[in-house]
């Protein structure tokens, strides 16, 4: 990563060390058919689909054909407990083609695209509120 000072370079080796080591993330959804069209409109523009379908739970991955994102029904506790995921994006009309996505289907907006350079000087992302409340944002690290 030229032109990051040393800090940053060591905290993007450690964030890609961390990222190896997972390998799905699955999260519950209140209203699967509502979480479900979100995740197919919004997946779409960054190159991610439906990879498997069992009903209960929806497989989501990239041109790999592994399913690295999870959702399913709720099946436990009462409520959802919000958390943040953020997707890649190849680049950024990626990012606004998924917060237009997003946009369409009715969803709320934490942040429209944009670059932020408190993380870095080519970090361009969006933020919206999935139907469960998610902060789910797109990301893309490369320079315009």
């Amino acid at each position: 990563m030229r032109g990051l000072g040393n800090g940053l370079r060591r905290r993007w080796a450690i964030r890609r060390t961390i990222v190896a080591m997972l390998d799905h993330l699955g999260i519950q959804c209140a209203d699967l058919p509502a979480a479900s069209t979100f995740y197919d409109a919004v997946l779409a523009p960054l190159g991610g689909g439906r990879i498997m379908d069992f009903g209960v739970a929806i497989g989501y991955g990239g041109a790999d054909g592994k399913p690295d994102f999870w959702i399913g029904a709720q099946t436990e506790g009462d409520a959802n407990r919000a958390i943040h995921v953020a997707f890649v994006a190849a680049d950024r009309a990626a990012v606004r083609a998924f917060f237009d996505a997003a946009v369409a289907q009715g969803v709320d907006v934490l942040h429209e695209p944009r670059v932020w350079p408190e993380y870095h000087p080519d970090y361009y992302g969006a933020f919206v509120r999935d139907p469960d409340g998610n902060n789910v944002e797109a990301v893309c690290h490369a320079p315009e």
